[in-house]
């Protein structure tokens, strides 16, 4: 999705050079990292004001605008967008400065006055400057950034949504030298704190903003996003903040179990980036993960990896120059006898059988992660085994004592440890090659064996056959359309596998994605 709509964000950089409609504002409440609180306004500044009008025209100028057109619906609001960077803290506790996007809904009389406001998180990326912001662009290298932004202006602001969407510290306007990937508690602070910067911005006298909060508080993202979404619901709860309801997509939220299941062999489209990012925060949070990089990083790679991502330098160039495998995670040769049949995988326990051939992938004699590392993981599996993957237990709970330092923080960041109060549908496709599907269904029967109330939590698999009276019906006919185009295309261009590969590539990112997103605002439409 985020690549199909670059086109879209280069195009309203041309539009918003033509168009009166567009106001340049800059301002700064805060003189920096000196001030006192946590989510304090550092800075604002109005990039985009468009009218709804103009924005259906510039979407139906493009292919990709007018596949998003066809997804979201027509806008009906005009939106302004405004770049903010706020006070939050990094992964160790360090003050920093994060950035994010709010956008604001205007015009007519159904998208002005007490509105709803959604906090969205966005999913992986690797630009150190990426900004939801920078719809128009103004960045050339901030294409998926831009991309992401016209998609969540188009499906959920310029349908009705105050929408306050962190980039997240180490990003855009951050000073802060790494991303606190995955780190639950950070990840959903900092987010919090976007929601304090985004409420006083708005609080600032406006004449032109009739736009105000109506009390009713969404949480909703996709891939990382989607486990920031619910690690925020979660935080929200903790806090007393009432969640009027949340739609996370396509996440990790099962943390422990997927990273349980990487190690044994399952090796994920995107893994050596999501290993580097990972390692990283987590050394940057505890300090254990290694006393060195070399400890877990191959020699060819351990130089420069603690410093290597986020980046200004895209991936193909970091591959190209030897600096990162793209898909070898793991060494081809097992790294004990015992684990043969891990190396690669002969019998997946969780995925679909489909993705096997894929996981072979993830093995070479250029892998990122020592043998002598995973070992370590894998004998510490055996010994503190995760309640739900291999084998699934009644509980369904992360592993009680893991000793290992890596296991330990992928289970202090699993999100199988608390209970919703307010409603929850966790959307994603079983097929999903790059956060295996098992994560949601994990996680929903974690909270049914905690006794959730009775049917709070749903579970929305977008590539399944629609059923009786299905409120997502059409989400799940979209959704079967797009996948059988991007099939078709494949084959046009001389695919002699159906396109089946081309959609694993395009599954996760650009199929799902759109369709979670469109499934969420219909699901809190209905609050």
């Amino acid at each position: 999705m985020q690549r199909a709509m670059q086109n879209v964000g280069l195009a309203l950089l041309t539009f918003s050079l033509s168009s009166a409609s567009v106001i340049v504002q800059a301002g700064s409440t805060c003189s920096g990292v000196s001030c006192i609180y946590r989510g304090q306004l550092v800075e604002q500044r109005t990039s985009l004001r468009l009218g709804a009008g103009d924005f259906t025209k510039l979407l139906g100028s493009s292919a990709a605008g007018k596949q998003l057109l066809q997804v979201a619906g027509t806008p009906r609001c005009d939106v302004e967008i405004r770049y903010l960077r706020y006070l939050t803290t990094g992964g160790a506790g360090e003050p920093t400065i994060s950035s994010a996007a709010l956008m604001i809904p205007g015009g007519g009389a159904a998208c002005t006055g007490p509105r709803p406001l959604m906090l969205y998180a966005h999913g992986t990326t690797t630009y150190r400057n990426y900004n939801i912001a920078d719809v128009t662009q103004t960045d050339p290298n901030n294409g998926d950034g831009a991309g992401e932004g016209v998609a969540v202006a188009a499906i959920y602001a310029a349908q009705g949504y105050i929408v306050v969407a962190s980039n997240y510290a180490g990003y855009s306007g951050s000073p802060l030298p790494y991303h606190p990937y995955l780190n639950g508690d950070q990840q959903s602070a900092d987010v919090m704190d976007s929601l304090r910067a985004a409420r006083f911005a708005m609080a600032l006298p406006d004449p032109g903003n009739k736009t105000r909060e109506n009390g009713k508080l969404f949480v909703t993202g996709y891939s990382q996003g989607g486990y920031v979404a619910l690690a925020t619901h979660r935080a929200l709860q903790a806090a007393g903040i009432k969640v009027t309801a949340s739609a996370p997509g396509s996440g990790p939220y099962a943390l422990g179990a997927m990273a349980d299941a990487l190690v044994q062999g399952e090796v994920d489209l995107g893994s050596t980036i999501f290993t580097v990012l990972a390692t990283t925060s987590y050394q940057h949070a505890y300090g254990n993960i290694y006393r060195r990089p070399g400890d877990f990083f191959e020699a060819a790679y351990a130089p420069g990896i603690e410093n290597l991502l986020p980046s200004v330098t895209s991936t193909d160039t970091l591959f190209a120059e030897g600096k990162l495998p793209s898909t070898q995670l793991f060494s081809s040769v097992p790294p004990a006898p015992q684990f043969a049949s891990l190396t690669p995988p002969v019998a997946p326990p969780l995925a679909p059988a489909q993705l096997t051939p894929l996981f072979a992938l993830g093995f070479g004699t250029s892998n990122l992660v020592r043998n002598a590392y995973r070992l370590s993981v894998l004998e510490d599996q055996i010994v503190n085994p995760d309640g739900a993957y291999p084998t699934p237990t009644a509980a369904m709970a992360p592993a009680a004592n893991p000793a290992q330092p890596l296991r330990q923080a992928f289970k202090r960041n699993d999100l199988r440890n608390w209970v919703p109060r307010a409603p929850v549908l966790l959307c994603g496709g079983h097929l999903d090659p790059t956060v295996f599907f098992f994560n949601a269904q994990i996680e929903q029967a974690y909270w049914k064996n905690a006794h959730v109330a009775a049917g709070l939590t749903n579970v929305l698999d977008v590539d399944s056959a629609p059923g009786m009276n299905d409120p997502f019906a059409a989400v799940k006919a979209g959704f079967a359309q797009t996948r059988a185009a991007v099939a078709a295309q494949a084959v046009q261009a001389g695919a002699t596998d159906n396109g089946f590969s081309a959609v694993l590539e395009a599954y996760h990112g650009d199929i799902v994605a759109p369709f979670c997103m469109v499934a969420a605002r219909g699901f809190f439409s209905n609050f």
